[in-house]
């Protein structure tokens, strides 16, 4: 996706809460084995870009001497500090900025990674700048999982249909730009940081198994750029009776059951 398709600034402003709540974890395997490839060495420092509520940045926090948490949004970054501060987390500094205006120092990094945001950034932008933050022959981790409409099942297919009727019903089909999908398949996240100068180093899929309440989907929905609490408005009790009566239908117990596709690309800076 050429740096040319621009995402609305705002699409997450005010999920932070439904988001870390609702928003499942990155399976601990594979952090695990993001950090056990990137060679993360317990000293170094960790970017955690786009950082949202912090998914990365605390699970991957004993593994560094100091990480950066950097998002656009205040609410998450106060989510962030609210929970480092809970946690006793000390070596965990807080940015709020664009992943594009940030000023960090060069080589400085031992691993920048980047979660379910990759596609919404100025990506080639982002990938230059990351070559120059990361110290020599270390990564950039790329993470992200699919939304739990995405699948064929009976369940998957409702929720979908009632996100896209919504949308229609409150004209929001917009927010996210025509076209986006289809411009990443035909020039990966691979490509864009083959092209930055990094090499490719692996790539891996974890699927893990998982259980939802039709509750934590409406949350999960609040969270997405798709029908965040700010479009939805005063139609909350509305879209979610709807929601409800199509699940509903599916479960007898209110749990509906997914493989959520996680993975994650890595990518080296040459030595």
């Amino acid at each position: 996706m050429a740096d040319t398709i621009d995402f609305d600034p705002n699409l997450y402003r005010g999920t932070a809460q439904d988001y870390e709540r609702f928003r499942a974890p990155y399976p601990q395997a594979m952090i695990d084995e993001v950090l056990d490839r990137a060679q993360a060495s317990g000293e170094g420092r960790l970017m955690d870009l786009a950082c949202g509520t912090g998914q990365i940045a605390f699970a991957v926090a004993s593994r560094f001497a100091e990480v950066w948490a950097v998002d656009q949004e205040p609410d998450m970054i106060e989510a962030v500090r609210g929970k480092a501060q809970a946690a006793g987390t000390t070596h965990l500094r807080t940015i709020i900025s664009t992943a594009e205006s940030l000023h960090a120092p060069s080589e400085a990094f031992e691993l920048v990674a980047i979660g379910n945001a990759f596609h919404r950034l100025r990506h080639e932008t982002i990938a230059a700048k990351a070559l120059r933050w990361l110290k020599r022959n270390r990564c950039i981790a790329l993470l992200w999982a699919n939304s739990p409409w995405a699948g064929q099942a009976d369940w998957q297919r409702a929720m979908s249909a009632v996100i896209a009727s919504w949308r229609t019903k409150l004209g929001v089909e917009d927010r996210v730009p025509a076209g986006w999908d289809q411009a990443r398949r035909e020039r990966p996240d691979v490509t864009v940081l083959r092209t930055a100068g990094f090499q490719p180093d692996h790539a891996a899929r974890h699927p893990t198994d998982h259980e939802w309440t039709i509750d934590a989907l409406t949350g999960f929905i609040y969270s997405t750029s798709a029908l965040p609490r700010a479009i939805i408005g005063n139609h909350a009790t509305e879209f979610e009776r709807d929601l409800r009566r199509e699940l509903g239908d599916i479960t007898n117990d209110n749990t509906l059951h997914e493989t959520i596709d996680f993975a994650y690309e890595l990518a080296r800076r040459p030595a």
